[in-house]
């Protein structure tokens, strides 16, 4: 039985996702909906992803509703598996409001952070945790996935 790679999604790949349904982002949230991943989350940045994809120039940029984007979250709240974050080494990461996403990802042990800031999260690598944009966590894992244009 082959484990399911284990990945925290950072907030920018969901933003990507909406904006672009042709581009390796969306492909990732698909493999999510289909169980080929698992998506591990706390529910701090599950709030984040709330916050961030109903701003208003979200909205625009995706054209979604707010409506639409509370169908998105609910179908992801099922889908996830939830992170407690139990440690916290804060500060890590230059950015602060990127450290929830290190915390859910060490915490839940996951294999990978997954996201477009890839240098923003290169302390990540002395937790074992391994930092990849969606493209490079297709080959890693071996993951299928159609030729798309960039997200």
């Amino acid at each position: 039985m082959t484990m399911l790679p284990r990945l925290t999604i950072d907030t920018n790949v969901l933003v990507a996702a909406l904006r672009n349904r042709n581009g390796p982002s969306f492909t990732l949230i698909q493999l999510v909906r289909r169980g080929k991943v698992a998506m591990y989350c706390s529910p701090a940045l599950f709030l984040e992803y709330e916050d961030v994809l109903k701003r208003p120039v979200q909205l625009a940029a995706s054209g979604l509703t707010p409506v639409d984007v509370d169908a998105i979250l609910n179908e992801l709240a099922h889908l996830i598996v939830p992170v407690t974050t139990h440690y916290q080494w804060r500060p890590q990461l230059r950015d602060p409001a990127d450290e929830m996403v290190l915390e859910a990802a060490v915490n839940g042990q996951v294999n990978a952070i997954v996201t477009y800031n890839l240098r923003d999260f290169s302390p990540a690598l002395r937790f074992g945790v391994a930092v990849l944009n969606p493209e490079q966590t297709f080959r890693k894992f071996e993951l299928p996935h159609a030729r798309s244009t960039p997200s």
